[in-house]
C-alpha cells in the first residue's frame, strides 16, 4: 500500500462510535410486565439485580405467550417444573429463583431480537424457533432455551441471520 492510498487510524472517532453504540444500547433496553408490575433493564448489571431480586412465577405465562407455547410445555421443556409447583408459586405470588428469572429476561431478550430481525413477524419467528436449524445442528432453537448457554447459541444463530450469513 503507498502513503497516498493509506488511511491514518482516528482514534477519537472509533471511540465516539463506540460509545454511541453503547448509548443506543442501553437506552433501548427491555421491559418485562407481569403480575401487574413492570421489570426493566438497560445493561447486564440491571439484569443482575433484577435476578437477584428475582421475577414472579407468573412471569412464565408471559414467556409462553410470546412463545406461542403452552405453559406446560415451557414448564416442561425450559424450566423442568411440574405444573403444581408452579400453580402453587404462582398462587402464593412466589418468585423465581435466580436461575430462573435470569432465564426469564434472557428469554425476553431474546424473543425482543428474533422479533427484530423477523421484522415483527411473530408468526414467522416462532415457527423459525421451532424448526430444526442445521447451524444448531440441526436442533430445533426452542430445544436450546433450556439454558444460558443454549440461549446465547440461538441469539448467535439470529445475529448472523441479522447480517445475511448462513444460518
Amino acid at each position: 500500500m503507498n502513503s497516498a492510498t493509506a488511511k491514518i487510524f482516528d482514534t477519537k472517532k472509533s471511540v465516539n462510535r463506540a460509545k454511541n453504540a453503547l448509548l443506543r444500547t442501553e437506552s433501548i433496553g427491555w421491559a418485562l410486565q407481569s403480575n401487574g408490575e413492570t421489570f426493566s433493564w438497560r445493561n447486564n448489571m440491571e439484569r443482575v439485580h433484577l435476578i437477584r431480586k428475582g421475577i414472579p412465577y407468573s412471569s412464565i405465562e408471559v414467556i409462553s405467550a410470546r412463545m406461542q407455547s403452552p405453559v406446560k410445555k415451557v414448564l416442561d421443556d425450559i424450566f423442568d417444573m411440574p405444573q403444581t409447583t408452579y400453580n402453587k408459586k404462582k398462587k402464593e405470588h412466589s418468585l423465581l429463583n435466580g436461575r430462573d428469572s435470569e432465564t426469564i429476561l434472557l428469554l425476553t431478550e431474546l424473543l425482543d431480537f428474533g422479533s427484530e430481525v423477523f421484522n415483527h413477524e411473530e408468526e414467522k419467528f416462532n415457527r423459525w424457533l421451532r424448526k430444526p436449524n442445521l447451524s444448531l445442528g440441526s436442533i430445533a432453537p426452542e430445544n436450546l432455551l433450556d439454558s444460558a448457554t443454549g440461549i446465547q447459541e440461538v441469539k448467535k444463530c439470529l445475529n448472523r441471520i441479522e447480517y445475511g450469513n448462513f444460518a
